[in-house]
């Protein structure tokens, strides 16, 4: 069972020394250069990114979490359908947190010999609550195997914790300007003109008269014929301002109406006033403050100083979403592994909360993100890869039995600090990617140069692999009849979850035991059963409507008086689609089975299939 550990970003503890040496310093690596990125040399290295996305074809992503699951059933497996899938990745988006997220620009050249040209930055995070407003401010889950991994490479958790770049979501950013508010703002956005009332023009009338009586004061302090005494009280009456070095007039409003009226009149009746909007905290706008410019080009002047103070606020609240900005605005198709995990986790941080539905997930992805391709998506199409989910051992296999030479030139240089050990994943995806496109003939270049043709890396575009884990290859034992190795299309109104068995049966007992518990599952090749975790098992019924009959013989005890004495309990598709929506991810399947109503009532039929792959699921009697 895995212990949970929590941080809050609140305050950083005064000292985290989770950080041993690897245990075998002579551990090959790669030597790339691979630029680290912190608060100090956040700004520079944004400046830099910002160029070679625009001059790169592609973009790697690649993120270093805290943790992936806290149980077993948890991860994404074969009989998951694309929602439960989802939902998954969902839970453990919301309860893992981002240490690092790697960003690579690269382009792959064809010629005599392949070659990608990279430029890969890999960026320390962490969620600090930089202006005190409470955001992001929130606990998250920490799986000891992945701090582990992570200390054994020598990251540094202190210079993580205080040296990381923290951000906020859009949604998240849009609530904290509200709350903080902009203490000047010329964004304001008139609505369409609309009817009058007598109300509105009388307001109009007075504040156009206020306005034109200000300036022409001071249009005659300009003239400098009354002295220092006489301008003071001319200004105090008429209730002007300095803004800078430019005369400024505040006018208060009491709704939105009143802002969109002064903006309508400032804007078709006075060419040099600029008008700006001076908001509240919590939101809304507390007044409209007109300030008076001398020409035309000082206009212009005043509005691109505002449009500056706007961004640098900007950049200041969003953070390190300023470089997911960067990837989204550049429309580049992006490259990932996992791209479920790894998407829900971006999607969450840095856009907005994960919606509940795995189609309005797409849909809110798809605005910011167009082109997403997994390279694990691109493997299937080399049959013996399916079997490989991590990268090295992916590439290596490719090494060995297939020539696709690909040279890796990083033209960027980064000191040795920086180049150590975080951040190779996003160069070996822009490898991985341009070899599986060399072996199955893809040539990325001309369909880039042709976006509207026939392009066979569309049909990979915006597809989320829901068998590419980080699952072990499960052992074959000789107590259980397995399934063929192929993925096979099955109704997932043929699995039925069984728990409340005895603690540490074995698969192949289990099914011994339904065996003899009926005729009706004496047969040969009727069923089989595969362990999801230690407490519940998922049976699979080859025959049709043998998956109803047992799941009312269960829940009537007509039939299986026997095994329903002896506590076992079984619940069809619809219990476990449940659980999953119900966000509270119990450590064992049974528990969470037990807490949802199991009545065969709710075996509903449905259409909905799964593609069945025995090599996937984890064989619990070798662990």
């Amino acid at each position: 069972m895995l212990r949970k550990r929590f941080f809050s970003t609140q305050t950083p503890p005064s000292s985290f020394t989770l950080n041993p040496k690897p245990q075998n310093t002579n551990i090959r690596r790669p030597n790339w250069a691979i630029t680290q990125v912190t608060k100090s040399n956040f700004t520079n290295s944004v400046t830099k990114l910002k160029n070679l996305i625009s001059d790169s074809d592609y973009i790697a992503v690649s993120l270093q979490k805290t943790g992936t699951y806290s149980s077993p059933w948890h991860r994404i497996l074969p009989f998951d359908t694309a929602e439960t899938a989802y939902l998954k990745a969902k839970y453990a988006a919301e309860k893992f947190q981002i240490f690092q997220l790697a960003v690579c620009p690269f382009s792959v050249v064809r010629g005599s010999t392949n070659k990608i040209i990279a430029h890969p930055f890999n960026f320390h995070l962490f969620p600090r609550d930089e202006l005190k407003i409470g955001m992001p401010c929130y606990s998250f889950s920490c799986q000891p195997s992945y701090l582990a991994s992570m200390a054994r490479e020598d990251f540094d958790f202190n210079f993580c914790i205080y040296d990381g770049i923290s951000y906020l979501s859009r949604a998240q950013e849009s609530a904290a300007k509200r709350q903080i508010g902009n203490p000047v703002s010329s964004g304001y956005v008139p609505q369409s003109p609309s009817s009058r009332s007598v109300a509105d023009n009388v307001f109009v009338e007075r504040i156009k008269s206020r306005i034109g009586n200000w300036i022409n004061a001071c249009k005659r302090s300009d003239t400098k014929t009354d002295d220092a005494l006489v301008n003071s009280l001319r200004k105090l009456i008429l209730g002007g301002e300095d803004y800078g070095s430019r005369p400024s007039l505040n006018i208060d409003v009491c709704s939105e109406r009143q802002v969109q009226l002064v903006f309508e009149m400032v804007k078709s009746h006075y060419d040099n006033v600029v008008p700006l909007t001076i908001s509240l905290k919590g939101g809304g706008t507390q007044a409209v403050r007109v300030v008076l410019t001398s020409s035309k080009e000082d206009r212009y002047l005043l509005e691109n100083e505002l449009q500056d103070v706007e961004e640098e606020q900007s950049k200041r609240v969003r953070g390190f979403r300023e470089v997911i900005d960067l990837i989204s605005t550049s429309q580049k198709p992006v490259i990932a592994h996992n791209s479920l995990n790894e998407f829900t986790v971006i999607h969450s941080k840095f856009l907005s909360p994960l919606p509940p539905t795995m189609d309005e997930f797409k849909s809110s992805l798809h605005s910011a993100f167009p082109n997403i391709i997994d390279v694990d998506h691109l493997m299937k199409g080399i049959g013996p890869l399916n079997k490989y989910t991590n990268l090295t051992a992916a590439i290596s296999y490719l090494k060995k039995h297939f020539f696709a030479p690909i040279e890796i030139e990083i033209p960027h240089e980064a000191s040795m600090e920086e180049s150590k050990n975080h951040g190779h994943n996003v160069v070996r995806i822009s490898e991985l990617f341009a070899k599986l496109c060399f072996i199955q003939k893809i040539t990325p270049q001309t369909e880039l140069q042709n976006p509207n043709g026939p392009s066979t890396l569309k049909q990979y575009s915006n597809v989320f692999s829901l068998d590419s884990n980080d699952f072990q290859g499960s052992s074959e034992t000789d107590d259980i009849s397995l399934w063929t190795q192929n993925p096979k299309k099955i109704s997932i109104n043929t699995l039925v979850f069984l728990w409340g068995f005895r603690s540490g049966i074995s698969a192949g007992k289990l099914k011994n035991l339904l065996c003899k518990s009926h005729d009706m599952l004496s047969e040969d090749h009727v069923f089989d059963v595969w362990l999801v975790d230690k407490s519940c098992a998922v049976v699979v019924f080859w025959k049709n409507g043998v998956s109803e009959w047992f799941l009312n013989a269960i829940n009537s005890g007509d039939g299986l008086g026997e095994l329903v004495a002896d506590g076992m309990m079984a619940a069809g598709y619809e219990a476990y689609k449940k659980v999953c929506r119900s966000e509270i991810l119990g450590m064992d399947l049974a528990d969470s089975l037990g807490e949802i109503d199991t009545v065969s009532g709710d075996h509903k039929e449905e259409s909905a299939e799964v593609y069945w792959n025995s090599e996937l699921m984890i064989n619990f009697d070798d662990l």
